[in-house]
């Protein structure tokens, strides 16, 4: 098969590095890419968002199927156009990333099919917004941006004063853009936080095994929101008791709501998960891998992807038993100083090849380019570093012992991916 990757971070690097374990894959290419992504895949310099230049490009190149990683594409109708164009491709369309792409959407679905989340208010005049946060808000408070906004568009406010300064942010600066025309402002949930990625042919859902991200940019869980700066999996908190709660409470509830709604859901849906002291709740959908959960669930899957990915275009998931290895992996993302605000760009990169080298660990580049022939940094997360062991402390690990052997001028990464494991109850290890 002829394979086409639409994304340019570390979540397509390790799509792309599945998939060519394939026997099935004869090539892939990845628009627009990056360098490392080069290593594996032909990079193609065409953007995530041309939809029609993709189509074009899968036509004339005879591709089979076409990955899309990206949430932006998605949720702006990348496969309702390829779908038009008679092309193979795996995601939802845009009437189902809708799940993601508006967080008005999501939380109705849920409050309309009882499916459990925190509860909420939605606002598209910032006046109201704040005249609710004065009358009935209890602190601290969650402030969303309605829309995509990669990853950092959810605020968490301690008083009315940082709340008055949230709202200021999302919807009269429009910090995050056109996805703070609306906002939803929702309960602080407490508990532990779990990511459960799951394949879905729109009947039938299989869920992954479990990973743990973390969003701030700092040790101690410090620092302003971003992409996620590592993560780990699985999580010893999700227990078997737990997975069946979601599976019949959240999991199936979620793609049969969305086939009720006229919306039914094919690819990838990202459960974030909330484990309060009144069962599972959830705190967000996304409708593809998560970034960097992909780069720690991937390397644990057993399964050929591109079967997996057939099966959920094809309706056909229910034959397919979905299995992980008995290990577990930790990826630790090393980002660039100044991240996620404003950072610069072209540092050259050291010890790439001596952390690829170690038993187990995989480089996953999210923002590199090559100058001269060498790596140079291109973005704020620049690399995911991960590795698998036989338990969560060993691949912990391996993961950084790989981490310092790379370097890059202004480069930083957390010290602290994975210390909730430390914490795990006895035996769950």
């Amino acid at each position: 098969m002829k394979i086409l990757i639409v994304g340019s971070g570390g979540r397509e690097h390790a799509l792309a590095w599945k998939i060519a374990q394939s026997p099935r894959c004869e090539k892939i290419w990845c628009a627009p890419g990056n360098a490392g992504i080069g290593q594996i895949a032909e990079c193609v310099d065409i953007k995530a968002m041309e939809f029609e230049r993709l189509a074009d490009f899968a036509r004339e190149h005879s591709v089979d199927l076409t990955v899309v990683g990206m949430d932006d594409p998605l949720v702006g109708g990348i496969v309702d156009v390829f779908e038009a164009r008679g092309l193979r491709v795996f995601g939802p369309r845009a009437n189902a990333a809708i799940l993601e792409g508006s967080k008005a959407f999501s939380k109705d679905l849920m409050k309309k099919y009882g499916i459990p989340t925190a509860a909420y208010e939605t606002f598209s005049d910032p006046a109201a917004a704040l005249a609710w946060l004065g009358e009935k808000a209890s602190f601290p408070v969650v402030l969303k941006a309605d829309g995509l906004a990669l990853g950092k568009g959810v605020l968490i406010c301690e008083d009315m004063e940082q709340a008055k300064a949230g709202v200021r942010a999302i919807m009269e600066e429009r910090r995050f853009g056109d996805a703070g025309s609306r906002m939803v402002i929702e309960e602080f949930m407490t508990g532990r936080e779990v990511s459960v990625l799951s394949f879905t042919d729109g009947k039938t859902i299989l869920p992954m095994t479990s990973a743990q991200d973390h969003k701030r940019a700092g040790d101690g869980d410090t620092g302003l929101n971003t992409g996620g700066m590592g993560t780990f999996s699985p999580s010893p908190f999700y227990t078997e008791e737990i997975a069946k709660y979601c599976q019949e409470k959240i999991f199936q509830p979620t793609v049969d709501a969305m086939a009720a709604e006229g919306r039914p859901f094919k690819g990838i849906i990202f459960f974030g998960l909330m484990l309060t002291a009144q069962g599972p709740k959830v705190l967000e959908y996304n409708a593809r891998f998560g970034d960097p959960e992909a780069q720690v669930v991937l390397p644990r899957m057993e399964n050929d992807l591109v079967d997996v990915m057939e099966a959920c275009i094809d309706g056909t998931l229910d034959g397919v038993d979905l299995r992980f290895a008995d290990n577990a992996a930790v990826c630790v993302i090393i980002a660039s100083g100044g991240y996620p605000v404003s950072y610069k760009k072209g540092y050259p990169i050291e010890g790439l090849e001596a952390a690829g080298a170690m038993e187990g660990c995989y480089v996953f580049h999210s923002g590199t380019a090559k100058k001269d022939g060498a790596f140079v940094t291109n973005g704020g997360r620049v690399l995911g570093v991960t590795a698998t062991g036989t338990d969560l402390k060993q691949a912990r690990k391996k993961a950084y012992e790989a981490a310092e052997k790379i370097s890059f001028e202004q480069g930083f990464f957390r010290h602290d991916i994975g210390k909730a494991i430390d914490e795990a109850p006895e035996g769950s290890l």
